[in-house]
């Protein structure tokens, strides 16, 4: 079967430390820019409604907060597939989750490697689904930063089409992203 093109842009933008609201907005202009250029997904990065925190209280929204409903409408508005991570509050859990969002649908994974050494895994509920998204004819599966480190996670058993990682990896350690990423693209061709 031949799949229709997919037009994917990657936004990378200064995330204002612990300010949705404001990141929201930046995110509106980005997606009106980008929506003239006959984009089908839009892929923002990790955390990107507040930057990475642990301030998980303050912080964390529902599905039927504002961010998720501003970029729903987004979506709708301009026909576009929206995806990143951002801190969701389920119960009484925290999870930095990957969504991705088009028109009124929602599909979603909790990061499931969370990183240690930063006692992230003090602030935050570890994902226990491997999932796979469709969109527009394309399997994807998605990851989140430090799940780049776990191979078997990303093995391609599913035969999914695309892998996308969103990750605020720190330039301390970039020489390591940049090894990673390709290896995960090798390693399932």
């Amino acid at each position: 079967m031949t799949k229709n093109k997919l037009k994917i842009a990657l936004i990378e933008f200064d995330i204002i430390w612990e300010k949705p609201h404001k990141n929201i907005l930046k995110i509106h202009s980005i997606i009106k820019e980008h929506s003239k250029k006959g984009i089908d997904l839009i892929i923002l990065p990790e955390m990107f409604t507040s930057g990475f925190t642990t301030n998980t209280e303050y912080i964390a929204e529902s599905h039927k907060g504002l961010s998720i409903d501003n970029l729903k409408e987004l979506s709708k508005l301009y026909n576009i597939g929206i995806a990143g991570s951002l801190m969701i509050k389920e119960e009484s859990n925290y999870f930095n989750q990957f969504i991705l969002i088009d028109n009124d649908s929602i599909q979603t994974y909790n990061k499931r490697h969370l990183f240690t050494y930063a006692n992230e895994n003090k602030f935050y509920t570890k994902g226990t689904t491997n999932s796979n998204f469709e969109f527009k004819g394309w399997l994807i599966k998605p990851q989140i930063c430090y799940d780049l480190r776990f191979p078997v996670w990303s093995r391609n058993t599913e035969n999914y089409d695309l892998l996308i990682y969103v990750a605020n990896w720190p330039a301390k350690r970039i020489k390591a992203w940049n090894k990673l990423l390709p290896a995960r693209a090798i390693e399932n061709m």
